[in-house]
């Protein structure tokens, strides 16, 4: 029998978002609060039950008798706390940052960038052609996991997912500095090379696309990846006796990528590589 920790009883809040009185348990971010209010910031790097990484710096809000704008993903709420999300100082800055990310970083697969740039009126392209970007083709090493940096943001929510807040396998860091600092492996080798167990954990917590599992970048690749077409079933995985929840993503009758729910009280949106990736003898016509 599962048995789910309901936690310590936590004492609420009350504070004030965009001058609604709402109240929030003891420990929750800005974010999460505004969320519970019904209010959508946007957020890139954001993952729940990750650490913030606050390095997107989309959902930043005005918290009164603070001077600069706070990012939200990372600034718990505290009690009388007046913060307001949709201001016209937010919204510049926002539009600021969309548009010098999107100029700057390959952001074609990412989920909702569209809506924000037309929603904060961003112009990426007024940086003009000459605008620094890294262009570096895709680095297919192995059979499973595909890498582009073209499309890193440079969060390091990858980074954690593999080190210690996720496989503890350290694979992946952080290496160089400003804008060449880019997400890699140690002395640059190939990813069989090094220390990574292909468990694709980094590919749930990136936010851009940059990393993927192969099934999706080659259907990307051939123009024939329908997201919104694919059928969506929740099983258990059967390779071993732990019992870790699956999310089959479907298309044309072919399982073309698998994930596990992030509330999942087995394996909290973890797999290891025969749950991510031992699903191709299903469709094996050999």
């Amino acid at each position: 029998m599962t048995v789910t920790s309901l936690g310590v009883p936590r004492r609420l809040l009350d504070l004030t978002l965009d001058g609604e009185p709402v109240r929030a348990p003891e420990g929750t971010t800005l974010l999460d609060a505004c969320r519970a209010a019904g209010k959508d910031l946007p957020a890139l790097c954001h993952v729940d039950a990750r650490t913030p990484a606050s390095a997107c710096r989309l959902c930043v809000v005005e918290v009164a008798g603070s001077r600069a704008l706070v990012a939200a993903c990372s600034r718990e709420a505290e009690p009388g706390m007046d913060v307001r999300t949709d201001t016209e100082r937010t919204r510049h800055s926002r539009r600021i940052v969309l548009e010098l990310l999107a100029s700057s970083v390959d952001l074609s697969t990412t989920p909702g960038i569209a809506e924000w740039i037309e929603e904060y009126g961003a112009r990426p392209d007024r940086f003009g052609t000459d605008a620094a970007r890294l262009e570096r083709e895709p680095i297919i090493d192995n059979g499973l996991l595909v890498r582009e940096d073209g499309k890193c943001l440079r969060c390091g929510q990858c980074v954690r997912a593999c080190g210690g807040q996720g496989q503890h396998t350290f694979a992946l860091s952080v290496s160089g500095r400003g804008f060449g600092s880019r997400v890699g492996v140690e002395y640059d080798a190939p990813l069989t090379d090094s220390a990574c167990v292909f468990c694709g954990d980094c590919v749930d917590v990136c936010p851009t696309g940059a990393l993927s599992v192969r099934s999706e970048f080659d259907l990307r690749t051939a123009g024939t990846w329908d997201e919104p077409a694919q059928a969506v079933t929740t099983t258990v995985c059967g390779h071993c006796g732990v019992g870790c929840e699956l999310t089959l993503h479907v298309q044309d009758n072919e399982i073309v990528k698998v994930t596990s729910p992030p509330d999942s009280p087995v394996a909290h949106g973890n797999l290891c590589i025969k749950g991510r990736f031992g699903h191709q003898y299903i469709q094996n016509r050999d």
